[in-house]
């Protein structure tokens, strides 16, 4: 009994472990729409370029910024500090 909930324990870690999600970068799916948004404003420096994210998702307010290092975030594009930085990022083409 101990051997099946130990698998379970760590069948479980494991699938937490590829979330790959931190506090910093929230994941996008695939389908381009967002589900969680960082809190905080995200450097500039680390923005590559932003998208909006599809119509058809049940958050339409969300903008998807991909990150130089390859991940995606996604944040409100009506919090002020996405506002701001939209002047000083590309869109992603």
């Amino acid at each position: 009994m101990k051997l099946i909930t130990m698998a379970l324990v760590c069948l479980l870690m494991a699938g937490m472990c590829l979330q790959d999600v931190d506090s910093m970068s929230l994941h996008v799916s695939s389908s381009n729409c967002c589900f969680t948004f960082v809190k905080r404003k995200i450097p500039l420096k680390k923005i590559r370029c932003y998208q909006y994210s599809s119509s058809s998702c049940s958050h339409s307010k969300g903008l998807i910024f991909k990150m130089k290092g390859g991940r995606q975030s996604c944040a409100l594009k009506t919090d002020t500090w996405v506002e701001a930085s939209l002047n000083d990022i590309k869109p992603c083409e």
